[in-house]
């Protein structure tokens, strides 16, 4: 399975994904990512009750749909870019030494542009989904 880093542009701190479980180019992926609690915005998301931002787990989708679209080869060197997110919902929180399992359906693809559908869960218990829109311009 290639590393998050093998197919995507992003480096610490904004790679948000620690590994790739499962890949099927252009079609799905499913992934995960480990939270330390060593992440700076724990600090101060929020203090006392460090709590993963909503807004860094659709990131984290976003990143897996990414590698699922790159794993393609009639995307090599583009570059999807977020266009969009609809039906958002955010369950559970996400706290340090959690693992958020995450996974992406590809739904329309492209040249230009796509469509996803995103969840991310601890213990199987839904933390966060929503519809991805992206663009996919030149790298």
């Amino acid at each position: 399975m290639p590393r998050p880093e093998d197919l995507l542009p992003h480096r610490p701190p904004f790679l948000l994904l620690d590994e790739i479980v499962d890949l099927e180019p252009g079609q799905r992926a499913t992934g995960r990512w480990h939270l330390t609690g060593d992440e700076a915005f724990f600090g101060g998301h929020f203090p006392g009750r460090p709590t993963l931002p909503g807004v860094l787990m659709v990131e984290s989708l976003a990143q897996l749909g990414g590698a699922a679209v790159l794993a393609d080869g009639r995307y090599a060197g583009q570059l999807p870019l977020f266009g969009g997110l609809d039906r958002a919902r955010f369950r559970r929180q996400v706290v340090p030494g959690e693992v958020l399992d995450l996974e992406v359906e590809l739904g329309r693809l492209s040249a230009r542009s796509g469509t996803g559908r995103g969840r991310a869960s601890v213990g199987g218990a839904t933390a966060c989904e929503a519809d991805l829109l992206f663009v996919i311009v030149d790298g």
